[in-house]
């Protein structure tokens, strides 16, 4: 019952942050009793729910544990193994080129910690919540720095390439037929112009400006 009582009065709390409060709201779990045993034979402290509930009221009665990135050193994250690629990467993400850490990454990579679910999931965080100038580049990089993970890296810096060449393609055919479509309208205007229709209503028809069309017109 006290484990409740913590979760209603933590609802109502963030139902007052909800309403667009910027503080907590002091909320008064009070249970109302009227069962058969008298009287109430429970805790009402969530903390005598725990095992330890020494150990639960030092957790949950002081500030909780900070592990800060921004201010760790480099060095010091290296040595995490597992977690410490997604550390550093965490740490640096939002700097303007992470193609800045390719020695530290190449170095955890041939620590060979990461399975390839892991692998795949660093690099997919990397390139969508990261920055590189050339994301193929640095992957194919990564891939010839870490040979273990050749393969896989390799593949992924091949399917970067083929989109970053079908995007451009794409790019350009929707430039091209812009292009065109303006040349079209720019034809049709400066036919209306020669017979004599209103400006307004060509501009209105073509979507060329008022300010072209007194060019068309010359």
């Amino acid at each position: 019952m006290a484990f409740r009582l913590m979760r209603y009065a933590i609802a109502a709390m963030q139902r007052h942050l909800d309403a667009g409060h910027d503080t907590l709201p002091l909320v008064v779990p009070i249970l109302f009793y009227h069962g058969p045993e008298s009287p109430w034979p429970y805790s009402l402290n969530w903390h005598n729910m725990f095992v330890k509930p020494d150990m639960a009221k030092a957790l949950y009665s002081h500030e909780f544990a900070l592990v800060d990135l921004t201010i760790m050193p480099d060095n010091q994250l290296l040595q995490h193994r597992r977690i410490a690629m997604l550390e550093l990467l965490q740490k640096h993400i939002r700097q303007r080129d992470l193609s800045e850490l390719l020695d530290p990454l190449i170095t955890l990579l041939t620590q060979d910690h990461l399975t390839d679910t892991q692998l795949s999931v660093l690099v997919n965080y990397m390139l969508k919540a990261g920055n590189a100038a050339e994301p193929g580049a640095l992957i194919r990089q990564l891939a010839q720095g870490a040979p273990q993970y050749k393969e896989q890296l390799m593949t992924i810096a091949e399917w970067l390439e083929e989109k970053g060449r079908t995007e451009g393609l794409q790019k350009g055919l929707e430039q091209g037929l812009a292009q065109g479509r303006e040349a079209e309208a720019r034809a049709i205007a400066r036919k209306m112009l020669a017979n004599g229709l209103e400006p307004g209503l060509i501009a209105s028809v073509t979507g060329i400006t008022p300010e072209e069309l007194s060019t068309l017109s010359h």
